[in-house]
C-alpha cells in the first residue's frame, strides 16, 4: 500500500496526502525557480525532514532514559547550488536553553541525531553542517 499519494495541482503546486492519516501538505516552486513560493518548496521539505527526523530519534532515545526533551528546537538553512540545481548544504542549528542533562548525555544524543534515517539517506555530496548549542 502506498505511503503518500501526490498530485500536480497546476501553477507549479503539488499536494501530498499521507494515506494512513489523511493529513495533507502543499508545495510550490520557489520564487527563484518560476514559482509563487507561497508554501514549502519540495527542497524545503527535505530540509524540514532532516531536522524533524533528528529531533524525533533524539526524543525517542531520550524518553527511554527518562530525559524530557521539551524545549529543544532548531533552525535549518538550505543552500542551493546552480549547476546542477540541487541542495548543496543543509545547516541545522539545535538550541536547548537550560538543557538539564550532563555532557555525556548531550554527546550521546548528538550522535543519535547525526545518524537519523534521513541524515543517512541523503547523498554524501550534500553537506550536513550540524551544530548543537546546549
Amino acid at each position: 500500500m502506498a505511503t503518500i499519494k501526490s498530485k500536480y495541482e497546476g501553477g507549479l503546486r503539488t499536494s501530498a496526502i499521507h494515506v494512513k492519516s489523511g493529513n495533507q501538505f502543499l508545495t510550490d516552486a520557489p520564487v527563484d525557480n518560476n514559482g509563487k513560493g507561497e508554501t514549502f518548496s519540495p527542497t524545503d521539505t527535505v530540509a524540514a525532514a532532516l531536522g524533524s527526523c533528528m529531533m524525533t530519534v533524539m526524543a525517542i532515545a531520550g524518553e527511554k532514559k527518562g530525559i524530557d526533551m521539551t524545549g529543544l528546537h532548531l533552525e535549518t538553512t538550505k543552500v542551493m547550488s546552480a549547476n546542477p540545481r540541487r541542495i548543496s548544504t543543509l545547516q541545522v542549528e539545535f538550541h536547548w536553553d537550560n538543557c538539564p542533562i550532563d555532557n555525556e548525555q548531550r554527546e550521546w544524543l548528538k550522535e543519535i541525531g547525526r545518524n537519523c534515517p534521513v541524515a543517512l539517506s541523503l547523498h554524501p555530496d550534500l553537506k550536513q553542517e550540524i551544530n548543537f548549542y546546549f
